[in-house]
């Protein structure tokens, strides 16, 4: 059972009592109306059939990977395995899937599917402890979402606890890129790996997504994306809006509406261990309101 409590203070003091919803409908049918804001995933189908069963809905999320959600009203111990298995069919009929985000989305987010990135959402009303366990034994990437209405006009969604699937595997040609890390300095591949320590130090639950151009580091959404270190710099993306920050010359710089690998309108431009400590506070923020 969530521990969140929610208060009004409008006129005292009161508190208002969660509820879980009255049907499993109603929490599907709010979440595909909102996908993208509620879980940073683009919506792509309700209740999809297959000979095998019926998926409640199927998304691409922030790094073009393949989604399942799955909903239950309130504690279901069979959750994670009823999603388990219509991702393994997904992952099974890749050509059913590529043709329907081609037909939703469009050829160009068809042609770049992040298969190894592919994830089970949960969205269910509690868990159990043995379901949290069980995380630990898939070689999966799993979210569990807990749901709670706050009278009429308030939802809360709380991650639970998240797991990684497995490491990518090396592409064929990968050993091309070798010349080019070798010209990085010593110093910026010692930067990056100091950034990627503290974003996944920031709290339990940080998945690591590996792209081909950046690497994200989600809570459910992404919340920063690191590109791979250049020659005197390394260039971090945080899903913060620039005008709730400070921005420091130099350090900072809005990037709304410009193009740029990853996630997220605020970029951070790292060049020493001094702008890594004054970056953390952008990392923090970051990381709390994903």
């Amino acid at each position: 059972m969530s521990g969140l409590k929610l208060f009004s203070t409008g006129s005292g003091v009161r508190e208002i009592a969660p509820r879980l919803a009255e049907v499993e409908a109603d929490v599907q049918a709010l979440i595909e109306a909102h996908m993208e804001v509620m879980l940073g995933v683009r919506f792509l189908a309700s209740e999809y059939e297959f000979p095998g069963g019926r998926i409640d809905s199927l998304g691409l999320d922030e790094n073009n990977a393949p989604v399942v959600v799955e909903y239950k009203r309130g504690t279901h111990a069979g959750v994670i395995n009823q999603g388990l298995y219509y991702l393994a069919w997904v992952m099974d009929h890749r050509d059913f899937f590529r043709e329907l985000v081609k037909d939703r989305l469009g050829s160009e987010p068809a042609s770049r599917l992040l298969w190894s990135g592919t994830r089970l959402i949960c969205v269910a009303g509690d868990y159990t402890r043995y379901d949290i366990h069980a995380l630990r034994e898939y070689r999966r990437s799993i979210d569990l979402v807990r749901y709670r209405y706050f009278g009429v006009h308030h939802v809360a969604l709380e991650t639970v606890a998240s797991a990684a699937g497995p490491a990518s595997p090396r592409r064929p040609g990968s050993r091309r890129t070798a010349p080019v890390r070798q010209r990085r300095t010593a110093a910026m591949m010692e930067l990056h790996a100091a950034v990627d320590e503290l974003l996944l130090g920031l709290g339990d639950g940080v998945i690591k997504v590996e792209n081909k151009t950046y690497t994200a580091y989600q809570r459910l959404r992404n919340f920063a994306c690191m590109c791979p270190p250049q020659k005197e710099k390394v260039l971090v993306y945080l899903k913060t809006d620039p005008n709730s920050v400070d921005l420091v010359p130099g350090l900072t710089r809005d990037v709304t509406g410009l193009g740029h690998h990853g996630t997220g309108d605020l970029e951070l431009q790292l060049r020493s261990e001094r702008d890594l400590a004054r970056a953390a506070e952008y990392f923090r923020h970051s990381y709390a309101t994903a």
